[in-house]
């Protein structure tokens, strides 16, 4: 942080570039608001540098390169109408309204532009305008002049859109060339890069799609165009060889080779049906997790998977959520016999959360504080009407089933509570092999309009949130703003086996829906108070999960999760019976083992378990059968041989029970 009053004999800098003239610098943090390092500064202006590598260094430069990006759409084809162009987790991309989707030729000539582009160095420059002189500039872009109309509300006014308007002044930026001539322009809040030769560092288009404006599919269908942008070339290759790589552990194909789970089409997009060793996986995961919540004091319930619309409208999910919900099934209806109407239907949901459910549980009957907390869970399906265009395997569908846990405490339980959640939720992730967490702590910001529940509320329960993520001994990022409207939360975030980070779990503080609901409880006062409500997700929901999962470990699972733990190969027929007795000794003990018995020559049948990816082999010819051993073989090609028949059963009990993840011999030694 730097403090720009200047010493006595010493002028004052004028703008960033001479207060940070190190080019790794691309941007100014001036009294806590982003600027461009263009921005002319007072004496009084507390200025922090925002170096091209820092997250929000590289958002502003992926920002810049869709700017790029549109402006070379726009020389290629000029009749192109802009829509949004936001940074994105390791990207960016930009929409478009053209006449015919973009071909693979057009991404070709597109990456050529922006390179002529880049060389040019132009500059951004931002420039103020009012509403009316936004509209004349821009009277040719129906999709920026709808955005100025939406500035108010730019939050919800779709996905991006706060990058182009938002509360307060309007700003185009200018892309001047050297001549000082301005070549482009596009409504933009800023700030960006000093100049497009900066883009040049490292970047790439990657994809095309379609997407809907603003995210609804009743407007109109726009191209996209996705890339990255990264500080060096360097990363940049780093980050094409994490996509190879990503690739390759794709878990949609990977759901295909290891016969997992599939999406008939005969039953409809985005509803996933589970294979019998998808199922095994599966059930291993709930049957652990359910194990663990019932010691850690939760009690299970079941709810149905529809109800009622007036139950929606109690929680407001109708009226916030509603396009996320499949529209409605009409029941009860009755009729004379004539085919009058007697008595009307009612509309009924299917249920898209799980928490109005486990409510009405809790209000069945009255509660005191010696009940609480209540910590309730569900493996609950549910269901939400995603667009078509959003689906995405398992990791984004419209049949779900959410762990979900609710957990009604009394406000002086809040933070104790919550640290039992955290503690719980990452020693669970880590009982699956994760180990690599941070928290984000989401609040509300000044905007005080777009949160309900008192101030203190938001103190004390903020204050909660924060003392257990700190204590945690986590890294912590707060992000003021991204609280839901009704309290603080904390999301847990892991990264996978390639560098990739996800959200899991999410710990949300509530005091709307007990106040919606009129929950209460009886203190040791012998007053009614409210209760606060937790929402404890711990997987997200199963399918994700398991799709996290299955990339991280590239399907070759640990050995309790793995559908097949042990496959017993004879080097010749003669030799099955002998292996046949061990694995019902290992069927005994629960371990899932199989001999494959088959005409296939040994060596064939080695590959096939290999790629299936069975963590342990067993292999026996007449050396084993007359010593009383077996060999090992394991993933990576690795074996050990003659061991001990008593001794290798008991070494894979024991992989099985301490989750060992085993690729090598030395993995189960």
């Amino acid at each position: 942080m730097t403090d720009v009053t200047p010493a006595a004999d010493s002028p004052s800098p004028r703008d960033g570039f001479a207060l940070f003239p190190d080019r790794s610098v691309i941007a100014l943090r001036v009294n806590g608001e982003l600027k461009d390092l263009a921005t002319v500064l007072t004496d009084t202006d507390v200025v922090e540098p925002v170096s091209i590598e820092s997250p929000v260094g590289l958002d502003i430069l992926r920002h810049s390169a869709a700017h790029v990006l549109a402006q070379a759409v726009q020389r290629i084809k000029p009749q192109a109408n802009l829509g949004i162009g936001p940074p994105i987790q390791d990207g960016f991309y930009y929409d478009f309204k053209v006449d015919d989707p973009f071909t693979p030729e057009d991404l070709k000539a597109i990456k050529k532009e922006m390179e002529r582009i880049v060389r040019e160095g132009q500059r951004f420059v931002r420039r103020v305008v009012s509403d009316d002189e936004a509209r004349e500039e821009l009277a040719h872009e129906p999709f920026k002049l709808e955005l100025i109309g939406l500035k108010s509300s730019a939050a919800s006014a779709g996905e991006g859109a706060s990058v182009e308007v938002g509360a307060g002044e309007l700003t185009i930026y200018d892309n001047v060339n050297r001549d000082g001539e301005t070549v482009w322009k596009d409504l933009c809040r800023g700030p960006h890069v000093p100049s497009t030769r900066i883009v040049g560092n490292g970047w790439d288009l990657t994809r095309m799609a379609g997407a809907y404006w603003r995210g609804s599919e009743k407007n109109p269908q726009l191209q996209r165009i996705y890339g990255t942008a990264w500080a060096t070339k360097d990363e940049l290759r780093a980050y094409q060889q994490r996509l190879e790589e990503a690739a390759k552990r794709d878990h949609r194909k990977l759901g295909r080779e290891l016969d997992l789970f599939s999406f008939p089409d005969e039953i409809g997009s985005g509803l996933s049906v589970w294979h019998p060793r998808g199922g095994i996986v599966r059930g291993e995961m709930e049957q652990h997790a359910r194990r663990r919540h019932v010691a850690g004091g939760y009690d299970y319930v079941y709810t149905p998977h529809i109800s009622k619309q007036d139950l929606f409208l109690q929680s407001n999910h109708l009226v916030t959520y509603k396009e996320g919900m499949f529209p409605p099934i009409v029941m009860d209806e009755e009729r004379d016999a004539d085919g009058n109407v007697t008595k009307q239907g009612q509309d009924y949901y299917l249920k898209p959360m799980n928490c109005p459910m486990h409510i009405l549980i809790y209000k069945e009957r009255a509660r005191s504080y010696r009940d609480l907390p209540m910590r309730l869970a569900e493996n609950g399906t549910v269901y939400r009407n995603e667009l078509s265009g959003a689906l995405h395997g398992l990791t984004r569908v419209r049949g779900f089933t959410q762990d979900d846990s609710h957990l009604f405490v009394t406000p002086e339980q809040l933070e104790e509570e919550t640290t039992r959640v955290l503690e719980f939720v990452i020693s669970m992730l880590r009982d699956f092999g994760l180990e690599d967490f941070e928290l984000e702590l989401s609040m509300r910001d000044d905007e005080k309009s777009k949160w309900i529940g008192s101030d203190d509320f938001w103190e004390y329960s903020t204050d909660a949130l924060r003392n257990v993520a700190n204590a945690s001994g986590l890294k912590v990022t707060e992000v003021p703003g991204e609280a839901a409207f009704y309290g603080p939360k904390i999301d847990l975030k892991t990264k996978d086996a390639i560098g990739r980070t996800w959200q899991l779990s999410t710990v949300q503080v509530d005091v709307n829906l007990p106040e919606r609901f009129e929950l209460e409880f009886t203190d040791r006062d012998g007053q009614k108070k409210r209760p606060i409500m937790i929402h404890r997700a711990l997987f997200g929901s199963i399918e994700r999960f398991f799709a996290i999962l299955l990339e991280h470990y590239a399907g070759a699972f640990p050995v309790w999760l793995s559908p097949v733990q042990v496959v017993a190969v004879p080097v010749a027929a003669d030799y099955a019976d002998y292996l046949y007795d061990i694995v019902g000794t290992l069927r005994e003990a629960g371990v899932r083992a199989e001999v494959d018995a088959s005409d296939d020559r040994m060596q064939k049948k080695i590959r096939t378990h290999t790629t299936q990816k069975v963590p342990i082999m067993l292999i026996a010819g007449e050396q084993d059968r007359a010593g009383g051993t077996v060999s090992f073989r394991f993933r990576d090609g690795s074996q050990e041989n003659g061991v001990p028949v008593e001794a290798a059963i008991e070494r894979v009990k024991a992989a099985i029970a301490t989750h060992a993840l085993v690729n090598t011999a030395e993995d189960l030694a």
